[in-house]
């Protein structure tokens, strides 16, 4: 792909986003959920804690990090590995393994294999957990997932501009989307240099 001059510059403004790709609960709590009166920032003294507390009827507004479900698909015996690059943003242009928000009513690591889906086109088996990621000044807990490719065929998608095979010498680490991508990048090489294919089919 090769980048216009306006194109370079906005994927530069989205990288300056990259590490906070998610507004915190504190930035879109305004108002109480039960009453509607503005929220305000009060002391709970049993906790010593500064909460969102609502000024009309008093509700206390817990804020909570959402948990985004991804996985990092291998494919082949050479033990390459899928990634995409993002078609929005933040971290538009920039690649990263397929991933994002769990919904109510699915597990984890089955709202890693329908991302994987939605954001690739390829049908992915779960072989086991790499680590979980968070980080206090980003509103998520990411869970990452080792997995391996049992079908579909790679597409761009609304999500992605591409979905591309890389050996785990060829991983772009200049162009990774956040820091959870390197971490999890990182985490994965470590993995299969001590384990190598564990979990994987052969």
């Amino acid at each position: 792909m090769r980048l216009t001059e306006s194109g370079i510059e906005r994927m530069a403004a989205d990288r300056l986003h990259a590490d906070r790709p998610h507004l915190s609960g504190e930035q879109l709590a305004k108002f109480c959920p039960l009453c509607g009166a503005p929220l305000a920032d009060r002391l709970i003294e049993e906790e010593q804690q500064v909460r969102k507390v609502c000024s009309g009827c008093g509700f206390i507004f817990y804020l909570n990090p959402k948990v985004v479900a991804g996985a990092v698909p291998r494919q082949g015996r050479d033990g390459r590995i899928w990634l995409l690059r993002r078609n929005i943003s933040p971290g538009m242009g920039l690649w990263t393994f397929p991933g994002g928000y769990v919904d109510l009513g699915e597990s984890v690591p089955d709202a890693a294999v329908r991302e994987t889906f939605e954001e690739t086109r390829l049908q992915v088996r779960i072989d086991g957990i790499l680590n979980v990621y968070s980080y206090a000044h980003v509103g998520i807990v990411l869970v990452v997932y080792r997995a391996t490719v049992t079908g579909g065929e790679a597409a761009p998608t609304p999500e992605s501009q591409e979905a591309r095979l890389f050996r785990l010498d060829e991983i772009p680490w200049g162009e990774l989307a956040f820091t959870s991508t390197r971490d999890a990048m990182r985490d994965y090489v470590e993995h299969e240099r001590k384990e190598p294919g564990s979990g994987h089919d052969k």
